[in-house]
């Protein structure tokens, strides 16, 4: 859902650094040849991301849906040296274009992209992480924010999309997925181990700092 009209954020875009000449070959095949591309992060999002990870200066970042890793690639811009991102997704079917631009974005030694169920694979994690970003099934994000809130580190923080869910969350005749998102907003605003802000940012944007 667009909550701006097209005129601002055009002008909103064009007062935005410019997007990555790699990016913007991911952001374009993406759009040309792979399903859905509404969920690709997008130029904005994509340097909205890169922003917060250079603020944060993470060490460590998980990454919980990768799509086709325009994600990822921005998140790791901020990362420290010798800094490392793990992006889990269940899709195989993306992988050869996750790979393919993770190599050319130089990010192979940095970047361990795993194809997994995150329910599994998380509860294995050792941690701790600096920044964990959500952008995966609606239905388990309270469920991600349970398996990740203690292996994160004090002062550390969690992105999570989609929480706007297309202004879906004003509805009181619910799908599955917008009640997952409206349980999940309730969640961390009475969770007191963290502070959070939603950000209305392209389809809404929560940021939460563990306490």
């Amino acid at each position: 859902m667009d909550f701006l009209p097209e005129e601002l954020q055009k002008y909103i875009e064009a007062h935005t650094v410019i997007e990555p000449e790699l990016l913007s070959d991911l952001n374009r095949e993406t759009n040309a040849n792979i399903l859905m591309p509404r969920m690709l992060s997008g130029h904005l999002q994509g340097r909205i991301l890169a922003m917060f990870s250079k603020m944060i200066k993470p060490s460590k970042i998980l990454e919980i849906g990768t799509y086709t890793g325009y994600s990822a690639i921005c998140l790791c811009e901020g990362l420290q040296k010798e800094g490392k991102l793990l992006t889990l997704d269940i899709n195989e079917e993306l992988e050869d274009v996750v790979r393919k631009h993770i190599e050319r974005n130089g990010l192979s030694e940095v970047i361990d992209y795993q194809i997994g169920n995150a329910m599994e694979i998380i509860p294995e994690l050792s941690g701790p992480f600096d920044l964990v970003f959500i952008d995966a099934d609606k239905v388990n994000y309270s469920n991600y924010f349970d398996l990740v809130i203690d292996k994160l580190n004090t002062g550390g923080y969690i992105l999570a999309d989609n929480v706007l869910w297309s202004g879906k969350v004003l509805d009181t005749d619910t799908d599955a997925d917008t009640q997952a998102i409206k349980d999940f907003n309730d969640k961390v605003q009475q969770d007191d181990r963290v502070e959070n802000v939603l950000f209305p940012v392209r389809d809404g944007i929560m940021v939460l700092r563990k306490r």
